[in-house]
Order: structure tokens, then sequence, then C-alpha cells
């Protein structure tokens, strides 16, 4: 496992780039995360059950995907430096919708509904940081849905690109495909026809 403390130490950052966390309050936050590992292509949780841990990747890439009569829809990757696991579910505590599985080995620290809710109703500072990174993670939702529903095959890939240079190397292509709403023959074009940068 790779080292707690710096993963912490990082998630520290961007909470308190969000909203500042004052040090009782962080020292509770902390406190609460244990650490998970997950071998490659591993379900971390189903459709149908309740999500019960918030995740904070250290290591690895994930998918969280819908299953609608065998066909799959990607709907978000997670990788070092990002909250993971099905929010909704997470949040609400009613059975997920979708699945979420490892795309490589991941190593995670986790901490389950109950110790996230109890830190949040401690401290105001863990509340406000948590409500201003919902707020972020719901405009970047509302605008991945105009994307899907108004922008074209090109547009899609590209503006992928732009936000995420480096997906090419972490997710296999159809999964990309998959995420951009786009057939794989014609993300394979796309790929050998725009010229990044």
């Amino acid at each position: 496992m790779k080292d707690k403390a710096a993963a912490l130490e990082k998630m520290h950052q961007q909470l308190s780039a969000i909203h500042p966390i004052e040090e009782t309050a962080w020292l509770d936050f902390q406190a609460i995360w244990s650490t998970a590992s997950y071998k490659r292509k591993e379900v971390v949780t189903a459709a149908g059950e309740v999500e019960r841990y918030l995740y904070w990747v250290i290591e690895g890439v994930q998918r969280g995907f819908h299953l609608h009569d065998q066909k799959e829809a990607t709907v978000v990757f997670t990788y070092p430096g990002s909250f993971s696991g099905i929010i909704d579910s997470f949040l609400l505590q009613q059975p997920s919708r979708y699945y979420l599985e490892t795309l490589t080995s991941s190593q995670f620290l986790r901490a389950s509904y109950r110790q996230v809710e109890e830190c949040r109703l401690q401290h105001p500072s863990i509340a406000e940081a948590m409500y201003k990174a919902l707020a972020f993670t719901t405009s970047g939702i509302l605008e991945r849905q105009i994307e899907l529903m108004v922008y074209s095959a090109e547009e899609k890939f590209r503006t992928l690109l732009k936000r995420s240079p480096h997906i090419l190397q972490l997710v296999p292509h159809k999964y990309l495909a998959s995420y951009l709403g786009i057939d794989a023959t014609t993300f394979s074009k796309l790929l050998g026809t725009i010229r990044l940068g």
C-alpha cells in the first residue's frame, strides 16, 4: 500500500482549496479513512447494492457504468487524487443504478457513510467543503450532459482530450467511446485523423 499519509495530505490540499478546514476538523476527518485494495477488473460496487463507502483513489483507474439490456454506458472515470464511489447511492443510501469497477489494480482510502456523516454534522467546515465539491461536480455533470446531447462525435472527442489529455494512456479506448456515446469504429477514425496539441 502506498503512503497513506501522503494520500491524506493530497486530499487535505484539494479540499482546503475548495473551502478552508480548521485543524481540529481535519484531524477528525482524516482519522475516519482506512485503506482498501482491489485487483484489476474487480467490481467494487454492483448495481442494486447500496454504496457503503466514499473512496479516495491512491492508485489505479476505475469506471462507473450502467448496464441496460447488455449494453454498457460508461458514466465516469476516476483516478489518483479524486474521490470515487457511486455518489448518489452513497449520499441517499439507496440502491445503486450503476457499477463501479477497477480497470487496473487499485488502492483507495475509504470511509463509511456513518463516519462521513458524523464528521459532516460535527464540523461545519467539512460540510461546506463537501457542499462546494458537490456543486462543482454537479456543474461538470450538467456541462457533460450538454456535450452528449448536442456535440458532434468530433467535438466530443476534442473536448475530452482538451479536458483530460492523459486519458488515452489510462483507459481502454472501447470505454472512452462508450463514455462519449460514440461507437468504437468512429472513435478509432477520430483517433487516427485528429491531431492533438
